[in-house]
């Protein structure tokens, strides 16, 4: 019997991804997706590239009951990879409530349900805007914990503290918690990339559809930050390498080789990269011009962070592998394949 897992959010961006390596883990998966800011044609893709079709249920997490169902219909569940969430930072000073509420509420949902049937261990996907603006770069899972920069990055400090408070409440419940730098990229076959609804909140789909039209700029919001060009530095992880963490974490968990109950994980790259630098990157990489002008800073953004990755490699036996260059190539490629198809 294969060992079966629960994705929220999984007909998502790294959802998507994460479902693909499950399956070619040997996983059964189940995914629950409100298709908020996914299609449920992703499911169909899933299928193409590794042959399994994943289980598909259109429920939203702040749906108790409905969640409730999804447990009912698929017994044996031993594991949930919880993606599910409002992700964009700049939204999220907009619309806080917004955030809290689907942030907050669907982990409490799933945290809840998990003991009643027997769900030994989740996956939460976290952040590195957790760590706010680091003292120190790299940056290691010991940093401390600052003020978030925005609603978005205070769910997912919030959320991390109800895992911990939920285990150290004697739940019976394992946790791993990923905190993921920048996932750019798409699946090698462009089957499956980034591919939010409406105008894309992230740096690399806009960038993408610029390159190819779609958008008439790119913004770079701001050029008088304290690094070397100017621009803000972030690290950008390759969305597959990021899905097989996931797969490994897993492992992890129902294999018992936790060394607590509750971990945590930085899931980058270890190397800074500018706005600027990464548009330079994408042009060199593609061959393709970019439209693109500076302007002003954006409430919520961090200066500058890239992960220490050192734990994650060594403790999970985990590595980043794929270069920038490749993975640029992988996120143009995506957006052909998209407008070969008519969708962008």
């Amino acid at each position: 019997m294969k060992k079966r897992i629960l994705v929220t959010g999984g007909t998502g961006y790294i959802g998507s991804h994460t479902v693909v390596e499950l399956q070619n883990s040997g996983y059964d998966v189940v995914i629950v997706d409100n298709l908020s800011n996914s299609r449920a044609d992703v499911v169909d893709s899933i299928e193409q590239i590794t042959g399994i079709r994943p289980a598909f249920e259109k429920v939203d997490c702040l749906d108790y009951e409905g969640l409730d169902n999804v447990f009912a219909k698929y017994p044996g569940i031993q594991g949930i990879i919880h993606f599910a969430a409002s992700k964009a930072v700049g939204e999220s000073v907009q619309k806080p409530l917004l955030y809290y509420r689907n942030n907050l509420v669907s982990l409490i949902n799933i945290l809840e349900l998990m003991p009643k049937h027997n769900v030994k261990g989740i996956i939460f996907s976290s952040s590195c805007t957790v760590y706010g603006q680091p003292d120190k770069l790299p940056v290691t899972e010991d940093a401390p914990i600052k003020k978030a920069e925005s609603p978005y990055g205070n769910t997912k400090q919030i959320n991390e503290e109800i895992i911990r408070d939920t285990v150290a409440s004697g739940s019976p419940i394992h946790a791993i918690m990923l905190r993921y730098f920048n996932p750019i990229g798409a699946h090698p076959t462009a089957l499956i990339g980034e591919l939010p609804n409406g105008v894309p909140q992230n740096l690399i789909p806009y960038l993408t559809q610029t390159a190819m039209g779609i958008r008439e700029k790119l913004s770079v919001f701001g050029d008088d930050y304290d690094t070397p060009d100017g621009s803000c530095i972030r690290d950008y992880i390759y969305v597959v390498d990021l899905a097989k963490a996931h797969v490994i974490a897993m492992n992890r968990i129902l294999e018992d080789k936790q060394k607590d109950k509750v971990e945590v994980f930085n899931v980058g790259t270890g190397r800074g990269v500018s706005v600027l630098e990464l548009i330079n990157k994408f042009e060199e990489a593609t061959g393709v011009k970019l439209n693109y002008q500076i302007t002003g800073r954006r409430a919520g953004d961090i200066v500058k962070v890239w992960a220490d990755p050192a734990y994650a490699n060594t403790e999970l036996g985990w590595k980043a592998e794929a270069t920038l260059e490749d993975t640029l190539r992988s996120a143009w490629k995506w957006q052909v394949h998209l407008r070969e198809k008519g969708i962008m």
